[in-house]
């Protein structure tokens, strides 16, 4: 349907080109009458759609989560699903479909994540996901993930999980180790 709009609008704007080069009103009303026939089409094709309940595809709500690190109070650490006495799950890992919610992003404070940018610690990163992660963040679980070095996940684009609060966690133990030294 969308095709036929497009071509009936391009009929339209090459109609109008006459209409303005001559003196020629009917070349004016033609181009006003193939813009009505696309508006005709669009408002066809919409009513088409809403009667037969059949529109764009669905598109998915993703939830955030709860920002701050460690689990939701009253979840178990372990991952959904696995939680023998189904108690409640920690923020982030609510299904869609049959992918997981990615977890919040960490209201990292601008002085740890000065510091983390030039570590080359560990993270975890999952394929096609936006989230760095410790090695021990619940929130990864059981799921295959890659290790990078801390620099070179935030050069990618990846950013800190706010389950885990990677920024705030290392830099904190590299402040403890230089203190330490």
């Amino acid at each position: 349907m969308l095709y036929v709009v497009l071509l009936l609008v391009l009929v339209a704007l090459g109609l109008l080109v006459p209409a303005l080069t001559s003196t020629q009103t009917h070349w004016a009303w033609l181009s006003v009458g193939a813009s009505g026939a696309a508006a005709a089409v669009l408002v066809l094709d919409w009513w088409s759609r809403r009667r037969s309940g059949a529109g764009a595809a669905p598109v998915p709500v993703v939830a955030s989560a709860v920002p701050g690190p460690g689990p939701v109070p009253g979840g178990s650490g372990a991952p959904a699903g696995d939680d023998p006495s189904g108690g409640g799950s920690r923020a982030g890992d609510e299904p869609v479909g049959d992918q997981q919610v990615e977890p919040g992003e960490e209201d990292a404070d601008a002085a740890d994540s000065l510091v983390v940018a030039d570590l080359t610690d560990e993270v975890r990163v999952l394929d096609e996901r936006p989230r760095y992660h410790l090695v021990d963040c619940s929130w990864l679980g059981v799921r295959d993930s890659l290790a990078l070095p801390i620099d070179e996940a935030r050069r990618l684009g990846f950013t800190p999980c706010a389950v885990c609060a990677p920024d705030a966690s290392l830099a904190a133990r590299h402040r403890a180790a230089d203190e330490a030294s």
